[in-house]
C-alpha cells in the first residue's frame, strides 16, 4: 500500500511509519497537520491515509475535516481516522460523507500490529474498519430504528461485525458458525432492511449505515 500518515505527535508518527515500512508498505509522507495532509495526498495520491482527528492549530476536528475533504476530492483514497477517545459525532460525520473506504479506530488498536494493518488494508481496498467500541456506541446512540427491530439477536451480532468491516468468513470464525449460516443471516438482514438485490458490497455498506445511524 501507498500510505500518508497525519499525526502531530512525532513519536507516534514515526512509530507508525516504521511499522508500516517494515511490513513492506510505502509511506509516501508523514506530516503533522491537516494542511500538510491535504498537500501530501494531492501530491502522492496514496491508497490510504492514517489521520488523527485532533491536530494543530486548535486540536479539535482539523483531521476529520481534512479527511472529509479528501474523500470528496480524492475518492479513490481510503481514510482511516484514529483517536484517543470514542467520539461518535465525528464517526457519524465521516460515514455521512461516504462509508466506502473509511475507518475509525482507537489509538490503542495500534498496539496490535496485525489488527491495525488488517484494518488499513480493508480501508485501502474500499471496505470499512470501525472499532468495535465505536460500533457499539454508534448503534446505542441511534436507539431503536424502523426496520432494525425485526432483526434477531444473531442477525444483530452479524451486522455489528459487518460494521467493523469483517468478511463473511471472518464473521463465521468469530461466531463459530458455518460460512453458509452467515450467508443466510446476511441475506435475511438485507431482506428485513428492504435492500433489493444489487452489488453485495454496496448492500453491505447500506445495511451498515442503516444499523449505525438510520
Amino acid at each position: 500500500m501507498r500510505v500518508v500518515i497525519a499525526e502531530d505527535a512525532a513519536v507516534l508518527r514515526e512509530l507508525l511509519a516504521l511499522m508500516l515500512t517494515e511490513r513492506g508498505h510505502d509511506v509516501c509522507a508523514s506530516v503533522a497537520d491537516a494542511e500538510a495532509l491535504r498537500a501530501a495526498v494531492a501530491e502522492h495520491r496514496p491508497d490510504v491515509t492514517v489521520v488523527d482527528i485532533r491536530m494543530p492549530p486548535t486540536h479539535t476536528d482539523e483531521g476529520l475535516r481534512a479527511a472529509i475533504d479528501i474523500r470528496r476530492t480524492h475518492p479513490g483514497t481510503g481514510v482511516l481516522l484514529f483517536s484517543q477517545y470514542i467520539e461518535t459525532r465525528y464517526a457519524t460525520r465521516l460515514l455521512a460523507a461516504g462509508s466506502a473506504g473509511v475507518g475509525y479506530l482507537l489509538k490503542d488498536r495500534v498496539a496490535d500490529v496485525a489488527e491495525f494493518t488488517d484494518a488499513l488494508q480493508r480501508v485501502a481496498a474500499g471496505g470499512t474498519a470501525l472499532d468495535p467500541e465505536v460500533v457499539t456506541q454508534l448503534a446505542a446512540a441511534g436507539g431503536r430504528r424502523a426496520g432494525l427491530d425485526s432483526l434477531t439477536a444473531r442477525e444483530r451480532d452479524v451486522i455489528a461485525l459487518m460494521a467493523q468491516g469483517r468478511s463473511n468468513a471472518a464473521i463465521a470464525q468469530t461466531l463459530v458458525v458455518s460460512h453458509g449460516t452467515v450467508e443466510k443471516h446476511v441475506a435475511s438482514i438485507f431482506t428485513k432492511l428492504g435492500l433489493p438485490a444489487s452489488d453485495d458490497a454496496n448492500r453491505r455498506v447500506l445495511a451498515v449505515l442503516r444499523y449505525l445511524h438510520g
